[in-house]
């Protein structure tokens, strides 16, 4: 098992590495050539910034036994489309009960945009958020060893 994370924008990266090197799992953090990463532990490869090159290049590591971190729905589909777990920044669990419905809120929100209108971007990050994240991710990652 291994922890696949889309890194550029996660804000739980400090977490995701203190409870995977508790646990002595592996870590790689994929970012792009935007950002610069090295938090000591995990494997950091770097992408260029074309759409979605973070996306393939998890993709081409990613195993059935693995735990990826990402906000991207689209991404988590394709991870639970493998067999793997997902999880995003805020605790929740993607799996094959709610994926649609998140891809189809995207792309609703999606529609909106395009057509001039707005939608409501994300709540300012909160401990409470982080302290969710941490419970979900621990039980995560407990439940499948």
């Amino acid at each position: 098992m291994e922890i696949l994370v889309d890194a550029d924008a996660c804000p739980v990266k400090q977490i995701i590495v203190r409870l995977a090197r508790q646990r002595r799992i592996p870590v790689t953090m994929i970012i792009d050539t935007s950002h610069e990463l090295n938090d000591g532990y995990s494997r950091v490869i770097t992408v260029d910034r074309a759409a979605d090159s973070a996306d393939y290049a998890l993709m081409g590591l990613l195993t059935r036994n693995d735990v990826v971190v990402t906000q991207d729905f689209g991404l988590a589909a394709m991870v639970i489309g493998k067999g793997a777990r997902a999880i995003n920044q805020n605790g929740l669990v993607y799996s094959n009960e709610n994926i649609d419905r998140l891809l189809m809120e995207r792309h609703i929100g999606q529609e909106i945009r395009r057509s001039g209108g707005r939608t409501k971007g994300p709540s300012k990050r909160t401990k409470e958020d982080d302290d969710r994240f941490e419970a979900a991710f621990v039980k995560m990652l407990d439940g499948i060893k």
